[in-house]
């Protein structure tokens, strides 16, 4: 039995506790991704051509405002980092798309590298913005979904015979990468050609890796 003066239940909020604020609603999610991905477009686009250009230039590439940039990328470095990470992003569905599980393995780990350097001509910002300086720990980070793939590659080339099993595989992956790097300073300092330097790299690559007593070749 419910006592006289004794409140009843109610569904109404109570004031002295506030509801939490309410997410946005989709349509101004939406928005606000499709903004967010025009400003990287832009910034990818006008990096490549202009790596020091500023958060205004990106706004005005973008045909958005100032505002609206800072809005999703607090600073410069804050919206560098996204470009980047973006372009990494744009190499692993590229490298994904190169059958790397399909073939024998040289062949393979060629096929993932160079769909990875069409990448890099095609968004020269992806090679502009490289040297930046960065902690190793975020570079290792923001390199890892690459090396898992290039990984994954000589991993079964050192199972399959025509990749040397004896050095680490972590060592591999890491020289891999630093050539793959090297080929790209070469290209744009302009010191070899695309195509010397993809050669070189595909050659270089195979030495290196090759199992004792062979050179593991492209089919």
């Amino acid at each position: 039995m419910t006592a006289p003066n004794a409140p009843t239940p109610s569904n109404s909020p109570n004031p002295a506790h506030p509801s939490s604020p309410s997410p946005p609603p989709p349509r101004r999610r939406a928005d606000a991704e499709r903004s967010r991905a025009a400003i990287l477009d832009a910034a990818v686009r006008l990096l490549g051509e202009r790596p020091d250009a500023g958060m205004a230039a990106v706004a005005t590439a973008a045909g958005v405002t100032r505002q609206t940039v800072y809005a999703h990328f607090s600073s410069r470095d804050d919206l560098l980092t996204a470009v980047v990470d973006h372009m990494t992003d744009l190499v692993t569905a590229a490298m994904d798309a190169s059958a790397p599980d399909e073939g024998p393995a040289p062949d393979a780990l060629l096929r993932l590298l160079d769909a990875a350097w069409h990448v890099s001509r095609t968004h020269p910002a992806l090679l502009r913005l490289a040297p930046r300086p960065t902690p190793p720990a975020e570079e290792r980070v923001r390199h890892r979904p690459i090396a898992d793939r290039i990984a994954h590659v000589l991993r079964r080339g050192r199972d399959e015979g025509p990749f040397d099993p004896l050095p680490p595989l972590a060592w591999q992956v890491s020289a891999v990468i630093a050539l793959s790097h090297a080929t790209g300073e070469e290209v744009s300092a302009g010191r070899m050609s695309a195509t010397a330097a993809t050669a070189a790299l595909h050659s270089g690559l195979l030495r290196l890796l090759a199992a004792e007593g062979g050179t593991p070749g492209e089919s």
